[in-house]
């Protein structure tokens, strides 16, 4: 029988100790974020879970451990070709399927800890949308327990101020990322699933608007509709911002999104005071639609770029110039002259969002990503499955929708 090679190797560490300085000044750099120093490392592996804010999450972590650290990563990273192969020699993260229930991945963080390795992951699985940390996988608490590692909460504050999930630009703020409060394996032991979770929930729970810090830029608002696709008013809809102002397409409603984050009226008083206040109406309206939304004609369509992805490989266009329709119970895409792919819901396991514009359909055993343009808004594709998965599940006003 061949021997498996190592996961954990002498080289990560010597990379490690190469690019920590280097990360932790270009994190500095970007965005001015405070990194406090962990003095209760002492050598010792953990389990690190954190809130998921900005794309430099990770590099916030690197800067703080002084060991090597394997993150947990989405099979987007994985199917880059190039690129993806480099970062697998330096610093081997493990893979692991967005919205899935994925095995391998919980067998490859055992054998990481079992060779002596420390791993990082964030429960949500999602960038917060919101500000707010969000729904968090409750599985985080049997994985916790079989590894046997302490586990290091690492709270990320202001990252969505400086730069929200659905915005190109970073913004001038306060910032700090740190580690809040370190489980014991001890302590484990003597907690239930539900507690533990509850307890990785209350450390890492943040709201960043809620703090009222000032967050700084001309174009605020920029790009706010790949967040927002329901009007107080007129319901289903589309946006467009630019500079501080968001508009409904609609209804011609503006709404100025300010340095302290808030949300307000031009010429009406907003319903909303932040934008977590608009994601969960925004989640209510979906929620409670009754029966199934419109199957006859879509309710969006997107220009996007089709391509399917060789999971842990690597991506294969099939068209750069795509429509996608969004329908109550499928999506439809349709490139070329008269290519269709039609992807019905009740076949789909799985969509979910990556990054600020695009999205992964998970339909038997391939993988097909939509990529749109600056203003898509990849998340009511999601929404709208999950919205049909509650209804085939008898859950008619489920609250549960993908994050």
């Amino acid at each position: 029988m061949k021997k498996k090679k190592k996961w954990v190797l002498r080289r990560h560490g010597v990379i490690k100790l190469l690019l920590r300085p280097w990360l932790t000044l270009v994190s500095r750099l970007r965005y001015h974020v405070k990194l406090p120093r962990f003095k209760e490392q002492k050598g010792r592996q953990f389990l690190i879970l954190m809130n998921h804010q900005t794309p430099f999450d990770q590099f916030f972590v690197t800067a703080t451990f002084k060991m090597p650290v394997y993150f947990v990563g989405t099979e987007d990273i994985f199917s880059l070709g190039f690129l993806s192969r480099a970062l697998k020699w330096l610093v081997a993260p493990i893979p692991i399927k967005k919205q899935t229930a994925d095995m391998a991945a919980v067998m490859n963080c055992l054998r990481v800890a079992r060779e002596g390795g420390t791993i990082a992951m964030a429960p949500e699985g999602n960038r917060t949308y919101s500000g707010r940390t969000e729904y968090m996988n409750p599985a985080v608490a049997p994985l916790a327990r079989k590894l046997g590692l302490p586990v290091a909460l690492y709270r990320i504050e202001g990252g969505y101020g400086i730069q929200p999930r659905w915005a190109d630009t970073r913004r001038r703020g306060k910032m700090r990322a740190y580690v809040s409060e370190v489980i014991e394996p001890e302590e484990i032991k003597n907690l239930t699933d539900d507690e533990l979770v509850e307890r990785i929930q209350r450390g890492l729970y943040v709201d960043d608007a809620a703090e009222m810090g000032v967050y700084r830029h001309k174009k605020k608002a920029e790009f706010l509709e790949r967040a927002i696709y329901v009007c107080p008013d007129c319901g289903l809809s589309s946006f467009h911002s630019h500079g501080d102002l968001v508009r409904c397409e609609r209804c011609g409603k503006t709404w100025r999104y300010t340095e302290r984050m808030t949300l307000e009226g031009v010429g009406f008083d907003s319903p909303f005071a932040r934008v977590a206040d608009w994601y969960d109406y925004q989640n209510r309206y979906i929620s409670e639609l009754d029966g199934l939304p419109v199957t006859e004609k879509p309710l969006y369509t997107d220009t996007v770029k089709l391509s399917e992805v060789i999971v842990y490989e690597r991506k294969c266009p099939i068209a750069k110039t795509a429509t996608a329709a969004l329908y109550g119970d499928r999506i439809e895409v349709s490139y070329g002259e008269d290519s269709l792919l039609s992807l019905p819901f009740s076949e789909v396991s799985a969509i979910s969002a990556l990054g600020r514009k695009k999205i992964n359909v998970y339909v038997h055993k391939q993988v097909y990503q939509l990529a749109g343009d600056e203003r898509f808004c990849g998340l009511k594709y999601v929404n709208f499955y999950y919205k049909h998965k509650n209804i085939l599940k008898g859950e008619h006003h489920g609250s549960f929708l993908g994050l």
